[in-house]
């Protein structure tokens, strides 16, 4: 609430005129009169020589210096700051993404807190008794209240709202308030309070319910880390190992930005490289960061940082991991003996892989190395690593697959030539002379196919990728043809990806983190990093601790809900630990420069958080209504007729005492 008008209470300066109306003496007119004994007080006001009187604390003093006073106040024009909302339903709809965070540096308050300013002046103007529901539109559409006439639940709501680290779904939050408000009969309206930076435009107005956008904000500039890519690679002059960081930084300002990057691996102060860069404004700038690593450096966290730090933290820092060595180690397990010799010379063409020969009967208690590449000849047995070759099984079930009896002769019709595994592999002129089909669970999962059934299928699960090769390569003409070396490369290729990431999927914000953990652990402990990794206590804040369930290799963690380095850790049947690295680098995010078209809502009305503040409502008629009742209490009042004073009967009047008169005798 403030005053429209404040010189509207220089009205209240007439208080100085009335309260001397009430302390100058009357000046009365003479008149003659039979007696003076009734009028001995104002005989003595006559005799007085100064004009003015006591003060005296009269009903009609107070009465109309109220009156005064709150005419005072409603001349001044008292607004209150949130603009009235004629609706009995309200759904309020505020956007949680990353760019929310951005810190205004003319308040000092984040777009968030600007946000849920907003938010509070609609249910401050609200009339009694209506209903407000509170989304979040984060990653996700989140319920945060149910319609709710507490007031208080409604602000506590509001205040529980908190920035995410990752990109919002305003469409889809705006979508569930909408179909909410459809439920519901009366007055109902829709208000959205975004900073408009969406990493997916936004068609809002096609809803069926009154729509007001609200944008909260103004243009930032703003650098970033817009991409994090960390491989490892060989440095040919040194003849060492060397991981490579490749990083986009991007400018998102009018002004051109001096920036140093820096990296440094997890919980170390030292920095392992560093450069200094100049982007011209909207500029785009690769930079490479390299290190040479020792094999105690593998699966380490690696730490990115961009300085000097602006208004948007959470994408000045990037995270990223040491991959395993180029060296893949293979392990090779036949029901036989000897393995095949041309596996083993396909196996070996490549000049990374450390081939290993175990035995079928001890491949279970053998040393295998989480991530190995493990190849399996005319057997089905539980194994140990990585990815898994299978190579002419025996008939029967097998990792999840139904091996048939075998044909002779199969025909190769056609193969999945868009799979990783057969890229730029042909089959044209391959004979097989003899095959046990292969009935994956899903016809797609048939990478190659013949005129008797799949000879080669994907039996992958959720943990491992798993490759079944129906026939021995021994009793066809493949392993004379390039194709079949093609084909054993494109599979060390994808063990050795999938051993350097470590995960089964992309890790974002607001999504589940599944994270490849070595089969036979049942029990993982998940370390979360903290929330401002960039805060000066970071390293020795205590850190959040969970236990989570792990099954047939796979580690599911619901939900990640920021940035930073989440540690997975494990203690049997071997201990072991996974770093998984989760990064922001969204450029839609990180471009907090105004926008026009920004969010698109066709016939919605929208409104930014100047033009929210012309729209107050006036409450001075109310002041002047209750001036107005004082004063016509004030004349009901000493207007009103007086009832006469009745004497009790035989009562008389005391006559006053007179002194006889001169030369009378008593």
């Amino acid at each position: 609430m403030d005053l429209a008008a404040p010189l509207g209470l220089a009205l209240a300066g007439l208080l100085l005129p009335l309260v001397l109306l009430y302390v100058l003496k009357v000046r009365r007119a003479r008149r003659r009169v039979p007696s003076t004994w009734l009028w001995g007080a104002a005989r003595r006001d006559l005799e007085a020589r100064s004009p003015w009187q006591k003060l005296r604390v009269q009903l009609p003093l107070v009465l109309q210096a109220l009156a005064l006073l709150i005419l005072a106040v409603g001349a001044a024009r008292p607004t209150s700051h949130g603009p009235s909302v004629l609706a009995d339903h309200l759904a309020i709809v505020v956007d949680t993404s990353a760019s929310m965070s951005a810190t205004d540096p003319a308040s000092g308050a984040t777009r968030l807190e600007l946000a849920r300013q907003v938010a509070h002046e609609r249910v401050t103007g609200l009339a009694p008794g209506a209903e407000v529901m509170v989304i979040a539109a984060g990653h996700e559409a989140r319920m945060v209240l149910p319609f709710e006439r507490d007031r208080r639940r409604i602000e506590a709501a509001l205040a529980a709202l908190g920035a995410e680290a990752a990109e919002g779904e305003l469409e889809t939050a705006v979508g569930l308030a909408a179909s909410r408000l459809a439920e519901l009969g009366g007055r109902r309206s829709l208000v959205v309070v975004t900073d408009g930076a969406l990493a997916r435009p936004a068609d809002l107005g096609a809803s069926a319910v009154p729509l007001e956008v609200s944008l909260v904000g103004t243009a930032l500039d703003n650098a970033a880390i817009v991409r994090v890519d960390v491989q490892s690679g060989r440095d040919a002059p040194a003849g060492r190992e060397e991981v490579q960081a490749f990083l986009m930084v991007a400018n998102f300002g009018t002004t051109a930005r001096e920036l140093y990057v820096t990296m440094r691996e997890d919980n170390a102060s030292d920095v392992l490289a560093s450069r200094s860069i100049v982007l011209a404004p909207g500029e785009r700038q690769p930079v490479l960061l390299g290190f040479h690593a020792t094999p105690g450096d593998h699966g380490r966290g690696l730490v990115f940082d961009l300085s000097p730090h602006d208004a948007m933290p959470v994408d000045d820092v990037a995270f990223g991991r040491v991959p395993e060595g180029r060296q893949l180690p293979v392990v090779v397990s036949a029901a036989e003996d000897a393995p095949s010799p041309w596996l083993l010379r396909a196996l070996g063409a490549d000049p990374l892989v450390e081939l290993t020969h175990v035995p079928l009967a001890g491949l279970a208690s053998a040393p295998v190395p989480h991530g190995a590449f493990v190849v399996l000849e005319g057997s089905c047995s539980a194994a140990p690593g990585g990815d898994l070759l299978l190579v002419h099984p025996p008939t029967g079930r097998c990792h999840g697959t139904e091996v048939g009896s075998a044909v002779e002769a199969p025909r190769i019709t056609d193969w999945d030539h868009a799979d990783p595994r057969l890229r730029f592999v042909g089959l044209d002129g391959v004979l097989v002379a003899s095959a046990r089909p292969v009935v994956p669970e899903s016809p797609r999962q048939a990478l190659v196919r013949s005129d008797r059934g799949a000879l080669v299928a994907d039996a992958s699960t959720s943990g491992r990728s798993v490759t079944v090769v129906g026939f021995d390569v021994g009793e066809s003409n493949w392993p004379l043809r390039a194709s079949f070396v093609l084909f054993v490369r494109n599979l060390l290729e994808q063990a050795r990806m999938h051993r350097a990431s470590g995960l089964a999927a992309a890790a974002v914000v607001g999504e589940p983190l599944r994270a490849v953990v070595p089969r036979g652990v049942a029990e993982v402990e998940l370390e979360v990093p903290p929330p401002a990794p960039l805060a000066a206590t970071a390293h020795d804040a205590p850190r959040e601790r969970r236990t989570l369930p792990a099954r047939d290799g796979l580690c599911i963690v619901p939900e990640v809900d920021r940035v930073g380095l989440f540690r997975l850790d494990w203690k049997a049947p071997t201990p072991g630990s996974l770093v998984v690295p989760v990064n922001l680098a969204s450029a839609a995010e990180s471009d907090l420069r105004a926008r026009a078209d920004a969010p698109t809502t066709g016939a919605a009305a929208v409104t930014t958080r100047a033009e929210q503040g012309e729209g107050r409502s006036d409450w001075s008629f109310l002041f002047a209504l209750c001036a107005l009742a004082f004063v016509l209490f004030d004349l009901w009042y000493f207007g009103r007729p007086t009832r006469p004073v009745r004497l009790a009967p035989g009562a008389a009047p005391r006559l006053p005492d007179r002194p006889p008169a001169r030369g009378a005798t008593r």
